[in-house]
């Protein structure tokens, strides 16, 4: 009898305890769905950039558009077609007319689209920025490269390719905030790591091939001891290397660029670009996405506790080369 009353009881816990268990799989299960990461296709997004033509948007909208995917939204892509800081005023007044969803933004300045990106902050519209920050700004986050460290690393790759000697110039765009911080990194790290080299020379190349290739012609001239330059844009370092096969400079001054479109990649593998610095752009625009769609949705504030989204994200840097360059292109 006490054998049989202990088998009953046996039973009787392990029915408990599998009724608990799938109590508490359906409770984690509703509450997984709950938070679902899904939106509808009536809600938009936008991407605001500058010169809306270029490739080095690309990938970053790829990210964008990925993530929206993901979430079941939609999106759009605006932005100025000239490096004018005044047409991208007023193409993000547009957009904020509209009133999106969410706007990711890259400023060509870190101070003037302040009122306007507050504006739509003011207006209730999550704004995050991407790739070039306002830091001043109410957008609650900037995604994109650490470029003091970007620079720092393209110092390192020149003072390799020089044995540590030597005169370098730089060609940046001055007024941006980004490249100021990647030629800020370049400098320092040249003046404290390389007692034998040193920058001699800082141009405007305004992100125009025609004007860097200008620019680096007065380098050279005025710098005859030139043996390398550091170019902080893609479209400048397609620029200088023309500059560079013009004058048969291949073997006399390397060039360190700044990202993956096909010009720069072209001229890795041609031996003209010794190496380039790779941005993370898709990330940058996955999870601007994202990033958004939490602060529209409030999801992040409703699973931690109220903490705000973090207010700046590094999404790395990788050198290419050409021993490497190959895997850079569109597969």
């Amino acid at each position: 009898m006490k054998k049989l009353l202990f088998i009953y009881l046996l039973l009787i816990g392990l029915f408990v305890l599998y009724i608990y268990n799938y109590q508490a799989k359906s409770s984690v299960k509703r509450a997984w769905n709950d938070y679902e990461l899904v939106g509808n296709m009536d809600e938009t997004y936008v991407m605001v950039t500058f010169m809306v033509g270029i490739d080095y948007w690309k990938r970053a909208l790829k990210g964008f558009e990925d993530a929206a995917e993901a979430l079941n939204v939609s999106i759009e892509y605006r932005g100025a077609t000239q490096y004018d800081v005044h047409e991208e005023i007023t193409v993000l007044e547009q957009v904020i007319a509209k009133n999106p969803a969410g706007i990711a933004i890259s400023t060509m300045d870190p101070e003037r689209l302040n009122p306007v990106i507050d504006k739509a902050v003011e207006a209730g519209i999550p704004v995050v920025m991407f790739d070039a920050d306002a830091p001043e700004s109410k957008a609650y986050s900037f995604l994109g490269t650490d470029n003091y460290k970007a620079g720092v690393e393209a110092a390192h790759k020149i003072a390799e390719l020089l044995n540590k000697k030597g005169e370098v110039g730089v060609i940046t765009l001055p007024h941006q905030l980004n490249h100021q911080e990647r030629t800020q990194g370049f400098q320092d790290t040249i003046f404290m790591e390389y007692p034998e080299m040193k920058v001699v020379s800082i141009k405007d190349g305004r992100g125009d091939p025609v004007l860097s290739k200008e620019m680096a012609e007065t380098m050279i001239t005025e710098n005859p001891n030139l043996a390398g330059i550091f170019v902080t844009e893609a479209n400048g370092g397609v620029g200088v290397g023309q500059t560079i096969m013009k004058n048969n400079l291949q073997d006399s001054i390397k060039i360190i660029s700044f990202d993956t479109d096909k010009g720069t990649l072209d001229m890795i593998k041609d031996g003209v670009i010794s190496a380039s610095i790779a941005q993370g752009t898709w990330e940058m625009g996955y999870w601007s996405m994202q990033f958004l769609f939490h602060l529209q949705h409030g999801i992040f504030e409703q699973n931690h506790k109220n903490e705000p989204l973090p207010r700046y994200v590094d999404t790395g840097v990788t050198i290419v080369t050409k021993e490497n360059v190959q895997s850079y292109y569109p597969q």
